[in-house]
């Protein structure tokens, strides 16, 4: 793995932790065989509604973590370590 690489995965790992409420993308796969009655349909948008949220959170999260990486890059020319 590069070194920035694991700078990033470090960088994301510590801002998940700092996460209070962090969710993990919810498997339904009942809802998806179902023959999809009016209830199941109201079902599944909501669990593809809340696993979209989530992924946007999962996305934020990855930005924020390259954002901080460019910026220490920029502030040090020696690459600064995480240990």
């Amino acid at each position: 793995m590069s070194e920035r690489r694991k700078r990033l995965h470090e960088i994301l790992l510590t801002l998940i932790n700092k996460e209070s409420d962090f969710e993990l993308i919810e498997e339904n796969s009942g809802d998806l065989t179902s023959n999809f009655s009016d209830k199941d349909t109201a079902n599944l948008s909501r669990v593809i509604e809340k696993n979209r949220k989530i992924i946007k959170r999962y996305q934020d999260l990855v930005r924020t973590a390259v954002t901080l990486d460019a910026l220490m890059d920029s502030e040090n020319d020696q690459n600064f370590k995480i240990k």
